[in-house]
């Protein structure tokens, strides 16, 4: 009998399945990419099952290591950069990713937040809570404060959404951040699908679609001058789904209005309008009390509520699943200001 051993190819690329104690781009950073590594391995019934079945991630695991290795990058190329955080859904589920991109370490950049004065005061409570518990530095840039020294005025419509561009940028100047990492996704909003994970904005944080770097085997073109800065977008191949079904995942803390909850609200534009101090019905507008639940927290003078009754995380997994609309489209009155109305705030500087 021949004493030489036998041995078959194996995929040197088949990346080994993720420690569920491990993020998965842990995992794929494990494996052995030198020159010098052999693409071979003893036969046996390890070699033969992973030839028959290899090791895949899950699409979770693949988002999830494609945002941190985003995050990473943009880390090691810049010299400033800072977290857009609003204590949405989105800005949160970053947040988690950046954590766990540097555990055990803290997050290394500061988180900033444009406070339009017409917030939901739970969500303001949640992202002092956090920013208190990660033992984060917060920068905010303030729209009524901007208003009180009169280099803004109040809109007609009574929201302030569109007026954050200003003190957005404000903030990102004075603070020389030379990259913001945003919370976009490609499936809100037809302006959002035309950005790339890299987008440049220039000496007047302006962007231009037609001025996009092409991105290449998940190569990042960085470069800017003085003046520009760069805005990053981790998750811009997730969809809201799949922001949920992260959040089920890692059980990630939310603000409680994202959950079926009672509420007084009056209908306006197709929209449940909450009642508050900056969002008042009209004369003719009935107030109600309604379980409804919200889908996005921005402005509370342009957010609208949805009837749900989902009050748990797998709940809302199995609502967003079945919605045909998107989360701006049913309750984001400031983008149904006209069709282009997001491209127009994106090309001054906007989100």
């Amino acid at each position: 009998m021949s004493n030489v051993e036998t041995f078959v190819a194996v995929d040197p690329d088949a990346a080994p399945a993720p420690s569920r104690d491990g993020d998965a781009a842990s995992s794929i950073a494990s494996r052995s990419d030198r020159p010098d590594a052999t693409p071979w391995a003893a036969s046996g019934p390890t070699a033969e099952a992973r030839l028959s079945s290899p090791a895949r991630l899950s699409s979770l695991d693949t988002l999830e290591s494609e945002a941190i290795h985003i995050i990473r990058e943009v880390v090691a190329e810049f010299e400033k950069p800072a977290l857009l955080f609003s204590g949405g859904k989105d800005s949160v589920v970053m947040l988690h990713l950046a954590t766990k991109a540097f555990w055990p370490g803290k997050v290394p950049f500061p988180v900033l937040h444009v406070d339009t004065g017409h917030n939901f005061p739970e969500v303001i409570d949640f992202r002092d809570r956090t920013v208190e518990r990660l033992g984060l530095k917060l920068v905010v840039g303030s729209v009524q404060e901007f208003i009180d020294s009169g280099e803004l005025a109040e809109r007609a419509d009574g929201t302030r959404n569109p007026l954050q561009t200003v003190p957005l940028l404000d903030a990102i100047q004075r603070n020389k951040f030379d990259a913001v990492f945003g919370g976009g996704r490609r499936d809100e909003d037809k302006a959002r699908a035309k950005e790339r994970i890299l987008s440049l904005r220039d000496e007047f944080g302006q962007w231009d679609p037609r001025n996009q770097r092409p991105e290449l085997w998940n190569l990042y073109n960085g470069r800017h001058t003085v003046g520009q800065h760069v805005r990053a977008f981790p998750i811009s191949n997730w969809t809201e789904l799949d922001v949920w079904r992260y959040i089920e995942r890692e059980n990630i803390e939310l603000p409680g209005l994202y959950y079926a909850h009672d509420r007084e609200v009056f209908a306006r534009d197709g929209m449940w309008r909450a009642v508050g101090e900056v969002s008042q019905p009209r004369e003719h507008e009935e107030v109600i009390t309604k379980t409804v639940r919200y889908r996005t927290v921005g402005d509370m003078s342009c957010t609208g509520a949805v009837e749900s009754a989902a009050a748990t995380v797998r709940d809302v997994v199995i609502e967003v699943a079945a919605s045909t609309i998107t989360e701006r489209g049913a309750t984001r009155a400031d983008d149904r200001i006209s069709e282009a109305a997001m491209e127009d705030r994106k090309k001054d500087g906007y989100f």
